[in-house]
């Protein structure tokens, strides 16, 4: 992003950085510009499943759906349809920064990144470890786990990526023993890299971490006693978060996740996140996809907006309700400071890049009606509550079009 002027020092602004009149682009009526969509967490892994089997809560979720569609992708064939389908899925849905779990297999985790880079996202991608508590068909060794992890790394690195962040990817402590835990700790430190992982998802869950884990003082301390809770780790979930390890959080300025569809789909609870936005915590918004039906961050927007007036219903009207401004600014720059992409992305700043999505209200199909009275907030409103991909017509990353619906037969340039 170069400059903000108004329109009659374009001609002036244009010979300064040499840029051709024809260049220009002049949004029409109904049309705006907005930062691109950040998902603090999703499974690319999972996709496959999305809008189907909600019927169980977590665990029994995981054994039952999650585990055997993602030992799948052992499947390099299986792997590609797949990766190629939801890449391309929520790109069109004006995701320009995804942060992806994909599964234990590295050579598919490896054609993932392959996959965004040739679309243009920018992405966060970890290759899963899991060392216990899954299938005997869907599990390493901790050696292997390691040493599998550390390849995968090594190759992103290698191949330069400009968009394309390694991240340190356990699945929870339940699947993960300490020894697993101390190493990918140590692995995060030696290449620099970011971490993400779940946490306190499921009451369940938490009981089981707690029987896991006899020597932690909760839940948090299993990945903190490990290196794991950095200024560069993310934490999907976080419903059941005591003040204590809210505290941790904060002081680490390690990130939280807000997965509203999933946590309601497969009933895992409801996240307050005014607390966390009170306290000052790095929180982004999440898909969650496939525990999230959803890869829509509009959809994530809602839910967020739903969830938080449930619990106004629940505590009173001196409870502050999150409005539309605060969900749309999780989904942008809240989600860009939790994945640590705060210097680049996340809102319109000279220096940082353009991620950008062109939004046309008037566009074909579209379910938004605009009237004479409306103001051009009123009209953000309505996209934000009533508009769909339909609306998304074009969507940048690091300023290339990488989605652009305007004209038929060009999605990706």
């Amino acid at each position: 992003i170069a400059f903000f002027e108004k329109m009659d020092t374009l001609e002036a602004r244009l010979e300064e950085f040499l840029i051709p009149k024809e260049n220009v682009t002049n949004l029409k009526e109904g049309q705006f510009i907005l930062p691109g969509f950040v998902d603090t967490h999703i499974h690319a892994s999972q996709y496959p499943n999305a809008g189907k089997g909600l019927d169980l809560q977590l665990l029994d979720w995981l054994d039952k759906y999650t585990f055997p569609t993602e030992a799948r992708y052992k499947n390099l064939t299986f792997a590609g349809n797949a990766y190629d389908t939801v890449v391309d899925r929520v790109i069109h849905n004006g995701t320009t920064t995804a942060c992806y779990f994909a599964t234990i297999h590295t050579d598919a985790t490896l054609l993932l990144c392959d996959i965004i880079h040739k679309t243009g996202q920018r992405a966060l991608v970890g290759k899963v470890n899991m060392n216990r508590n899954s299938p005997d068909f869907y599990r390493e060794d901790t050696e292997k786990s390691v040493k599998e992890t550390e390849r995968y790394i090594e190759c992103v690195l290698e191949k330069k990526y400009s968009l394309i962040t390694p991240v340190i990817t356990p699945r929870f402590s339940i699947s993960c023993d300490s020894k697993l835990l101390n190493q990918l700790g140590d692995m995060a430190k030696k290449y620099k890299v970011p971490i993400q992982t779940h946490i306190s998802e499921n009451k369940k869950e938490v009981e089981l971490v707690h029987t896991l884990f006899p020597e932690s003082k909760n839940y948090i301390d299993t990945y903190h006693t490990a290196g794991l809770i950095t200024n560069r780790t993310v934490l999907a979930h976080g419903i059941y978060l005591s003040s204590e390890e809210l505290s941790l959080i904060k002081a680490m300025g390690t990130s939280l996740s807000h997965c509203p569809n999933s946590n309601i789909s497969i009933k895992s609870g409801l996240l307050d996140v005014r607390q966390l936005l009170d306290m000052g915590i790095k929180v982004g918004l999440g898909t969650d996809v496939s525990g999230g039906y959803s890869h829509s961050m509009l959809d994530a927007i809602r839910s967020a907006i739903h969830v938080s007036k449930i619990l106004g219903i629940q505590n009173g009207d001196s409870y502050r309700e999150i409005g539309h401004k605060e969900a749309f600014m999780m989904a942008t720059l809240g989600g860009s400071e939790a994945l640590g992409l705060e210097d680049k992305v996340g809102n319109f700043v000279v220096g940082k890049e353009f991620d950008a999505l062109l939004i046309d209200v008037e566009a074909v199909g579209s379910p938004l009606d605009v009237f004479k009275e409306d103001t051009l907030e009123d009209v953000v409103e309505k996209f934000m509550y009533r508009g769909d991909d339909r609306n998304i017509v074009a969507v940048f990353v690091a300023g290339r079009i990488v989605c652009d619906k305007r004209r038929p037969g060009s999605a990706v340039e």
